[in-house]
């Protein structure tokens, strides 16, 4: 029996990344990007799904919270050989 949902885990920062790059990616000419117009449901869903689950995106510090997560999610500098070589694998 298949599972009826597919189910994502994502840290607070990566939510709040992730909320981030979909608004700015809905906000321009997603043609370029979409061309299977299905797709646009899925990502509706999770950006909805991120939005109610993230209070802070209406925080008024909401620009300092996204450079923090992005700074923690940026591999450092040392680990660039190494994420390049897993993407090789």
């Amino acid at each position: 029996m298949e599972n009826p949902e597919i189910i994502i885990r994502l840290s607070p920062d990566e939510a709040l990344v992730l909320s981030d790059w979909l608004e700015q990616v809905q906000m321009t000419d997603l043609s370029r990007l979409v061309d299977d117009a299905a797709v646009w449901a899925p990502l509706h869903r999770i950006a909805g799904t991120l939005d109610k689950s993230l209070p802070g995106i209406f925080a008024e510090d909401y620009a300092e919270r996204l450079e923090a997560a992005r700074s923690k999610l940026r591999p450092a500098l040392d680990d660039s050989a190494s994420v390049e070589e897993g993407a090789d694998a």
